[in-house]
């Protein structure tokens, strides 16, 4: 643009300015009843476009301003949402891990589960208890629902749980009603992600209904009797005089937050200690 245009542009502007600020002192010096009216008219004809942008300006910024209160209510329900589930498993396992403590009496140390097992360390756990509160090597790990695993490392203040995922992991097992025993072990299978036990040794001639609760038999003088190991499912293969049984899990490592460890005086028999959540008889 030229110099002289722009110029006269800023001359211009200035102008208006100064009659707009002369206008405005006049209309303040005039009469209300001059004033009011001629304000009116100004408002229904000259400012009447200024006045409609201006509401539909301020209608926008109210509807954004909703918009964007609604979106963050919604991101938050769906957040809830989203954690409610688990909040509920972990104050139902909570409350069970409280009912197990009076019905064991003694001979436990309650303890918090540090690592969760994921997909690609399922085998261990690392709990907040160690040789400072008594624990000890074989010391038996449970949660509300049955049997864990056992303590494979103990240190001052943590210790390390193998679990029944374990390949080393073996327990002895009975039937809840005590007719059939067997040797509890995890279960080989190639499908990723499924981790099942299988209860071995049982005679070919001696039948389990599926359904039928397992507990460990106490046979070995390490893990007590009567705490559950799991549930019969199917027949995972039969050799000569024996059948082995698919039994499904009584605990997921995964899911376990808090657990107990028994020490050496605990009671020797704990089936009426699980009997209200595996549904065991006394």
């Amino acid at each position: 643009m030229p110099l002289g245009a722009d110029r006269y542009a800023t001359r211009g502007d200035t102008f208006v300015l100064l009659g707009c600020v002369a206008l405005s002192l006049v209309a303040m010096s005039l009469p209300t009843r001059v004033r009011d009216p001629l304000a009116s008219g100004l408002r229904r004809t000259v400012l009447w476009p200024l006045l409609q942008l201006q509401t539909q300006s301020e209608q926008l910024r109210t509807t954004r301003a909703r918009y964007s209160r609604m979106t963050v209510e919604r991101d938050s329900f769906a957040i809830a949402a989203a954690v409610l589930g688990e909040l509920r498993a972990e104050n139902a396992r909570l409350r069970g891990l409280l009912g197990l403590g009076p019905r064991l009496g003694i001979g436990f140390v309650p303890a918090e589960v540090l690592h969760q097992a994921t997909a690609t360390d399922a085998l261990t756990l690392v709990i907040s208890a160690g040789s400072r509160q008594g624990v000890k090597v074989l010391a038996p790990v449970v949660a509300p629902e049955g049997l864990l695993g056992y303590v494979s490392r103990v240190e001052a203040t943590t210790s390390v749980v193998a679990t029944w995922v374990n390949p080393e992991f073996r327990a002895s097992g009975m039937a809840a009603d005590g007719s059939v025993y067997g040797i509890v072990g995890p279960h080989a299978t190639s499908r990723p992600g499924v981790w099942l036990l299988e209860l071995r040794g049982v005679p070919y001639r001696q039948d389990v209904t599926f359904g039928t609760v397992i507990l460990t038999s106490g046979l070995g003088g390490v893990l007590p009797r009567g705490v559950p190991v799991g549930t019969v499912i199917a027949v995972a293969r039969e050799s000569g005089w024996e059948r082995t049984y698919l039994v499904r899990p009584a605990v997921a490592p995964g899911s376990a937050s808090h657990v107990m460890v028994l020490l050496e005086n605990h009671p020797v028999d704990l089936r009426s200690a699980f009997a209200p959540d595996s549904g065991n008889p006394p």
